[in-house]
């Protein structure tokens, strides 16, 4: 792809950069399984559920969407329950611990499209950030060697701290293209996930790039990509 419009990448995390999508993918059908057969009747926990409900959005709001699918209705709870908790919070915490675990026992790398793209742009001087939901892009981030690579990163840490909307509210992209000083028609957002697609278009970015780990092409396209591609390496110049 031509680069000349742009001067700005803003990419998600989880399936973007790092395969981290498949430890989440585990980690929350642990909990969900774990939590669903103690409701009879309750149709069991699956990868679509993760891709239909789940994927890219903030935590305790993919919780929020598998119950409501379900018509099981639980406390709310507060961020600080412990992972015992039969509450939306508490599950959700439930499912954090899962992934660390996961996430520091088997560690993470890149993939090696994702890291040869960042490198490229390094190269050309292109400003680059991540916008994840996630809670724990730092510790990904860190594990994976890509930390230094970007000056900017807006997670869910900061989207709480600041009172950001999730994806697929465009406010967290908004955000990271206003913390690398650049308007979003001059970014280019990456994400895997249909409501981080969804956000990239609604904040009239210059180009949404939708990379196709599972969700499928149309999916993607349908929810505002511009172009699909399957691995980042393809859109080096």
């Amino acid at each position: 792809m031509d680069w000349t419009d742009y001067s700005g990448a803003l990419f998600d995390l989880d399936g973007v950069l790092t395969p981290t999508a498949v430890i989440h993918r585990k980690a929350w059908s642990e909990m969900f399984n774990s939590f669903l057969a103690e409701h009879p009747g309750a149709r069991a926990y699956t990868d679509e559920d993760y891709f239909q409900f789940v994927d890219g959005k903030p935590r305790y709001d993919g919780v929020r969407a598998v119950l409501a699918d379900r018509g099981i209705a639980i406390d709310e709870g507060s961020p600080d329950d412990p992972p015992q908790a039969q509450t939306i919070c508490g599950l959700g915490n439930r499912k954090n611990d899962a992934f660390v675990e996961i996430l520091s026992r088997d560690g993470i790398g890149p993939y090696q499209g994702s890291q040869r793209l960042v490198d490229w742009l390094a190269a050309q001087r292109i400003e680059m950030g991540v916008v994840s939901s996630s809670l724990n892009a730092e510790a990904v981030l860190r594990a994976s060697g890509l930390r230094s690579r970007f000056d900017v990163v807006v997670d869910g840490v900061v989207a709480a701290a600041e009172g950001l909307a999730g994806k697929p509210a465009p406010d967290t992209y908004l955000r990271g293209a206003q913390l690398l000083g650049l308007e979003p028609s001059r970014c280019v957002v990456f994400e895997d996930a249909v409501s981080g697609v969804a956000a990239g278009a609604a904040g009239h970015f210059g180009l949404v790039v939708g990379v196709d780990r599972g969700v499928g092409r149309d999916r993607l396209l349908a929810s505002g990509a511009d172009i699909v591609v399957d691995d980042l390496k393809e859109v080096i110049k």
